[in-house]
């Protein structure tokens, strides 16, 4: 069996298609935690892969726009600088928040859904993380750790939608997606900065790029994929 990767496609707060640069090497690990999401254990083959790479931008980066939170003064002391908006996020050449993850090439194989919850936090008045994924089915636990009201409001096509208010620090609500959707964003109607996205699979196949553009794919099965 070939363990070529041919093509990704990849979708973060700017959408967008690139070919990034590839290793990949045989490892035994499973599927690592990322952006706040943990994966599943993705596969026991000896030969599977590890799938690394990193997301370069070229040209002018638009500049990110500070956000006014006057109105929120408990957040906006949370800042030494900014804070900014992160639509698009450009350091050093690479892209931050570039969610990549296997399209086509699984071949119907069924994986199981993690039984960690994936987190989505809301700190400073921010959604973070700011892009993430999740498998359909598993549980999300919404958490506000901030000392005013927040409410999260994802807005998805297939999905069925929620909109829920947390009035107090430290509250917590679970929530599934139950259907794959590329992607979902989040709002928060209180404060119309808060934004965000999240990635539903019914695979543990995906990452974000980090701060230096980089991300890591592990434990993918000998295969052609997009």
């Amino acid at each position: 069996m070939k363990k070529d990767l041919k093509n990704f496609l990849f979708v973060g707060t700017l959408i967008l298609i690139a070919l990034a640069a590839i290793a990949c090497a045989p490892s035994g690990a499973p599927g690592a935690p990322t952006s706040g999401a943990p994966q599943a254990a993705a596969t026991t083959d000896p030969n599977a892969a590890t799938v690394s790479g990193k997301i370069n931008f070229t040209g002018t980066a638009p500049q990110p726009k500070k956000i006014a939170m006057d109105s929120e003064p408990g957040c906006a002391k949370q800042y030494t600088e900014g804070p900014f908006t992160e639509n698009v996020v450009v350091k050093g050449g690479t892209l931050q928040n570039v969610f990549v993850y296997v399209k086509e090439g699984l071949g119907g194989k069924t994986f199981p859904v993690p039984q960690q919850a994936a987190l989505l936090d809301q700190v400073g008045c921010r959604y973070v993380a700011h892009v993430f994924g999740i498998q359909a089915g598993q549980n999300l636990t919404i958490r506000n750790s901030d000392d005013n009201l927040h409410n999260i409001h994802p807005k998805p096509k297939v999905n069925k939608e929620f909109n829920i208010g947390q009035p107090r620090k430290g509250m917590e609500t679970t929530k599934t997606f139950d259907k794959p959707e590329i992607m979902i964003p989040l709002a928060c109607e209180v404060h119309s900065w808060m934004n965000g996205y999240v990635g539903v699979l019914d695979n543990p196949f995906y990452a974000v790029s980090g701060a230096d553009g980089t991300f890591t794919i592990k434990g993918l099965p000998p295969g052609d994929y997009v």
